[in-house]
């Protein structure tokens, strides 16, 4: 996947691989060329092709807990053993999640009408009629910018009446998990989350979860219907009508992890991908793209000899998460799974979840926090700068995105451990300044077949997986053969004129796609 480069480009990329300003940037002098030849288009989209075949056998499907992620995790496991690597497989338990008939929602009274809803998954099962309460941290009209913290707090939920409530609260900051949580502590019988309204969040509330089971039935609704119903509790009592239809129980899953020999620090890089797709559709953009290109990566790494003992400075594990689209399980599973010592050997995270992406653009995770609220532990900085050198030496623009929780690098961060990736989008709008920028549609979604039965092998495009894919290659071989590190003084890094990262950040990071 080598790409073409002007002369001038190339002769400015060579001049910021080599120069000698940081030690973030001394990781650059690690010439990934050879790999990045290696790692290809046709070779990600033979795995892709792959895994949408085993869809169309199991179902249209691959989520955990069902015969699709099964042949997943066989296909992925075969293909690692023939590259010669040894396999391991991390079982765990996770409660699965079927919705058995559509949400309703209606209101009784003072208007009788019935409004658009979809389930919540995880949602509880139950048919509730009562009496209308606005969460506090509610803001109608939205801000231009994302900052609802609408039942976030216990105490933006008053006491519920004493007949039947209905708690309708508003998309923002916190996951949908806290949310319904605190609602049901105090006392409500049935929750109505509603979009927060900006462009690209104001449609129908789909595709979250709650990423574990609630007894109470949960819908999600658009902003628009969330704020009438608000408007018309601002005018006197109203009451409303929920059902859903549900089933959960307790499965079994699997993580896939292949190990590089060890490296010479005693360190290990994980490189990780989902490999589940939600139940709606086959995942082949959402995660096929992630899986196939890490899976692409260590393939392609073994053939060149770059996994001989020896070779490398830190150990490269390759992670194959289960139970992402139910929330994060795989991932935190493993992090749970290690001891104190363990983790301090866990050098990185890279996380690879979307890089296929219709009309996609360069996210990078904001390491330093420099663009977006929250920064990542400290090292996260370095890995950011390794993946923004990379695109400039290539001529390409890049956009930071948050460490909002939304992705398998959530329990790595919650842990200390520096983490980094890219992402192409998924059902966010694609800006006209991002359309200037990166190409595509503005004012359409970055996936139109994020989370749908339409997520198969027409849905991701080759260019996207070109340039994230030579990146992605890119940052895991520097991290696995530089000499040198992320961390200048052997404790953190901080890119010239940005503010140093934090050395650890909690996040809610339960619940995939559930975030904010």
């Amino acid at each position: 996947m080598k790409k073409p480069l002007l002369a001038t480009l190339a002769a400015l990329g060579v001049a910021a691989l080599v120069a000698p300003v940081t030690p973030a940037a001394a990781l650059n002098t690690v010439d990934s060329g050879k790999l990045r030849q290696a790692v290809t288009v046709n070779g990600i989209l033979e795995h892709e092709r792959a895994l949408y075949a085993i869809a169309t056998k199991n179902d249209g499907n691959r989520a955990s807990g069902t015969a699709g992620y099964e042949a997943s995790v066989k296909y992925v496991t075969k293909k690692l053993k023939q590259a010669g690597f040894k396999v391991k497989t991390q079982t765990f338990e996770f409660p699965t999640y079927e919705e058995l008939a559509p949400s309703s929602l209606s209101e009784v009274s003072p208007t009788a009408g019935a409004y658009e809803s979809a389930t919540v998954e995880y949602s509880g099962s139950g048919d509730v009629t009562g009496t209308l309460v606005v969460a506090g941290g509610t803001v109608i009209p939205p801000a231009a910018e994302p900052s609802s913290a609408s039942g976030c707090e216990p105490g933006d939920f008053p006491a519920a009446p004493s007949g039947p409530a209905v708690a309708l609260v508003q998309r923002g900051t916190c996951n949908f998990a806290v949310k319904v949580e605190n609602a049901q502590a105090a006392g409500y019988d049935a929750v109505v989350l509603f979009n927060e309204g900006q462009p690209g969040r104001d449609e129908l509330l789909t595709g979250v979860t709650l990423g574990t089971p609630v007894t109470i039935p949960v819908v999600g609704v658009s902003y628009a219907t969330g704020a009438a119903l608000a408007g018309q509790v601002d005018d006197g009592a109203v009451s409303v009508r929920v059902t859903t239809s549900t089933r959960s129980e307790i499965a079994t899953t699997k993580n896939v992890l292949a190990d590089t020999p060890k490296g010479r620090t005693g360190t290990t890089v994980v490189v990780g991908a989902h490999l589940d797709s939600v139940l709606e559709g086959p995942g082949i953009n959402d995660n096929g793209s992630g899986t196939s290109t890490i899976l692409e990566i260590a393939e392609q790494m073994k053939k060149l000899g770059y996994t001989k003992k020896g070779k490398l400075q830190r150990q490269v594990r390759f992670a194959f998460w289960g139970a992402e689209e139910a929330g994060l399980l795989g991932s935190e599973a493993y992090v749970a799974s290690l001891s104190p010592e363990q983790i301090s050997k866990i050098y990185a995270n890279l996380n690879f979840d979307m890089l296929g992406s219709p009309n996609y653009v360069r996210f990078v995770y904001d390491g330093d926090g420099s663009e977006t609220p929250q920064a990542g532990p400290a090292g996260s900085a370095g890995i950011e700068k390794i993946f923004d050198d990379y695109f400039a030496s290539q001529g390409l623009e890049t956009e930071p995105t948050a460490f909002d929780g939304r992705s398998d690098y959530g329990p790595f961060i919650a842990a200390g451990i520096p983490a980094g990736g890219l992402f192409s989008g998924a059902e966010g709008e694609k800006t006209e300044a991002e359309a200037a920028t990166y190409g595509g549609t503005a004012g359409e979604a970055y996936d139109p077949c994020y989370h749908q039965a339409c997520d198969d092998v027409s849905n991701v495009n080759a260019q996207a997986l070109f340039e994230l894919g030579d990146a992605a290659a890119h940052a895991t071989f520097v991290l696995a053969t530089s000499k040198s590190g992320i961390y200048p003084d052997g404790s953190r890094v901080a890119a010239p004129g940005k503010r140093v990262a934090k050395a650890a950040v909690e996040l809610p990071y339960k619940g995939a796609h559930a975030v904010r």
